[in-house]
């Protein structure tokens, strides 16, 4: 088995197992490469009044997509983080009218390079991703956010309690 399909069905599970939303939203984790991931969702659980899929449920895809791609890129690099959506901006740009499949990428490259350079000297930083629910022709919706990530710190270690 490939290490990257390896990684995606960890990260699947890890998600249908601790987001309840995940669950109902029937989320897959089909694909990853290092640089990017794909979350897929079927149209039924996720659907609006209208027969096209919910806008919630779009975002809500795109901002697990972003989130997979960076915990997948620490997990890689063997770094314990608790990842943190920050700033987000969606545009909904056409229905999406069956399934949906949402790619993440990291807006510059190197993106992930530095990211763990940041983990490394401070314990924390940031990485931007851009996530989009593919459509035709066009994309139906795109996500832009920056996701925040800082060190785990070991069970018991003082500086875990919340005044720290």
């Amino acid at each position: 088995m490939n290490p990257n399909d390896s990684a995606a069905a960890t990260l699947e599970a890890h998600i249908l197992e601790h987001i309840p939303l995940a669950r109902a939203m029937q989320v897959r984790v089909p694909r990853y490469a290092s640089d990017e991931v794909e979350m897929t969702a079927p149209l039924a659980p996720n659907i609006n009044d209208k027969g096209c899929a919910f806008g919630g449920s779009m975002v809500s895809l795109l901002t697990l997509a972003g989130w997979g791609l960076i915990e997948l890129g620490l997990r890689a690099e063997q770094l314990a983080c608790d990842i943190y959506v920050g700033d987000t901006h969606i545009r909904y740009q056409e229905p999406a009218w069956g399934g949906l499949r949402g790619v993440a990428r990291f807006t510059e490259p190197g993106a992930l390079a530095a990211l763990v350079a940041s983990l490394q000297a401070r314990g924390k930083g940031h990485a931007d991703v851009q996530c989009e629910i593919r459509g035709d022709p066009r994309a139906a919706a795109i996500l832009t956010a920056r996701f925040f990530a800082r060190l785990r710190k070991p069970a018991g270690d003082p500086a875990q309690s919340p005044a720290a």
